[in-house]
């Protein structure tokens, strides 16, 4: 701790700095939350396979973050422990985030390469290869993020430091999510689904470079440790930290279950269930054509709301880290999910495209709270010399929850299909909102028996 003690406080020049990384992150992570599933859908995707797509995130979530987290933590390096992760993450990131859209190119690419024969499903492999890179290098850049937190910031601004994350996620998605809308109502120019890719990746390097510039590591002596590996030793430790800390972790894991509900499921519930637009999944090209202008519109209103939902998360990202100094991140963070649970029923049982847009703003406080205060309540109980393992194995509660719902809550709503007409489909999408509102209420409830240092 005395260590600790040293760090200077940071200015808000300085924070805004720290954030800007994030921001970019954020940004990439956005297209790929918005647009992989009309993407894949085009290519051929099934729910249940879309689902299994994005298993991208929690298996890389569950391998990677630990792994950099506890190799962060060795790393010596002139750019430090933390910055070789998050400028690598970011640069390979974007480079898959360049090849996803253009899958289908990239697969006819390689055909006139190789002269090989590939099989018509080569482009949806391809496509889920890239989500898998860029998953993988997103968990590469983030791990070591949140751990930086710790290496530069004094302890008393650790929950300010996460809610300046907080807010570099609200207008990152919200600048991602709005572009393309924007551009079409105030200029009447639609941007292609490529374009939109490629902003993101350019994005994503540019600001995390910009970070990386501007925050300097100051240079520590390695913990002494034992000849066992970092990662095996933390995750031995990391549950003696204290009895919270469990507790945290399986707020956590219901948190995630009901977070990633609306993440992976609401650009096809826009689609489906707002727009009222049948699975298009074996449709024949005229089919997808003919309603090629709905889905466009319905992406376009997907990414209106969440753009709406991060707004709100960047405009009280601050306001919940001064109110969580006050009275206490538990007392806050079950309010700020009681919201987003409040948001999550009525977007069950509503068609109305306004309504939805508004509870998804209501959800946006929810989700300011849990891009920051689940962090800086564990933060309390990191031992120095391990923050990036720490981070990496929460992560792991992270990323498992979404295991679930790519698997089971996607299988579900695969077998709640209905008729509409004599030659269509659909899925009851909106089936992923009650899931999602019974996780978050359980995740309140045990976020109330967690007892906080003061």
């Amino acid at each position: 701790m005395a260590e600790n003690n040293t760090l200077k406080r940071f200015t808000t020049a300085q924070f805004l700095n720290f954030a800007l990384g994030f921001f970019g992150l954020q940004f990439a992570w956005q297209m790929r939350i918005i647009l992989s599933g009309p993407v894949t859908e085009n290519l051929g995707a099934s729910p249940f396979i879309y689902g299994l797509i994005w298993l991208a995130g929690p298996f890389t979530g569950m391998v990677v973050q630990p792994l950099v987290g506890a190799l962060s933590d060795k790393t010596v390096s002139p750019l430090g422990r933390r910055r070789p992760y998050l400028l690598g993450g970011a640069i390979f990131a974007s480079i898959a985030l360049w090849i996803f859209p253009n899958s289908a190119g990239f697969a006819n690419f390689l055909h006139n390469v190789t002269g090989a024969d590939l099989p018509v499903w080569s482009a949806l492999l391809t496509a889920a290869i890239m989500i898998w890179i860029i998953d993988a290098c997103i968990n590469v850049a983030q791990g070591p993020y949140r751990a930086l937190i710790p290496d530069v910031v004094p302890q008393e601004q650790y929950s300010l430091a996460n809610s300046y994350i907080s807010l570099a996620i609200g207008l990152g998605s919200v600048v991602a999510a709005g572009t393309a809308p924007f551009l079409k109502w105030m200029f009447d120019y639609q941007m292609s689904v490529p374009a939109q890719f490629t902003m993101g990746a350019l994005a994503f390097t540019l600001a995390m470079v910009w970070t990386c510039v501007m925050i300097k590591e100051k240079n520590r002596t390695l913990p002494q440790t034992s000849g066992h590996p970092a990662f095996v030793t933390s995750v031995k430790d990391f549950f003696a930290l204290s009895p919270e800390v469990g507790k945290i972790c399986t707020m956590q894991f219901f948190t995630w279950i009901g977070t990633m509900c609306m993440m992976i499921f609401f650009t096809q519930y826009s689609v489906h269930t707002i727009f009222g637009v049948p699975d298009l999944t074996t449709a024949a090209e005229s089919t997808k054509q003919m309603y090629n202008p709905a889905v466009t519109d319905a992406t376009n209103f997907s990414s209106i709301c969440f753009a709406v939902f991060n707004l709100i998360c960047f405009l009280v990202a601050i306001p919940i880290g001064i109110l969580s100094a006050k009275f206490g991140n538990k007392k806050v963070h079950i309010i700020s999910i009681l919201t987003m649970v409040i948001a999550y029923l009525g977007m069950a049982f509503t068609k109305n495209d306004a309504a939805v847009a508004a509870l998804m703003g209501l959800s946006g406080i929810g989700w300011a709270s849990i891009c920051a205060l689940p962090f800086a309540m564990l933060s309390q109980y990191i031992k120095k010399g391990t923050e990036g393992s720490v981070m990496g194995i929460f992560n792991i509660f992270i990323a498992g929850p979404q295991v679930f719902v790519c698997t089971f809550v996607a299988w579900f709503i695969s077998k709640c299909q209905f008729e509409m007409g004599s030659d269509a489909i659909n899925y009851h999408w909106e089936y992923a909102f009650l899931a999602g509102a019974v996780c978050l209420a359980a995740a309140a409830g045990i976020a109330y028996t967690v007892k906080e240092k003061a």
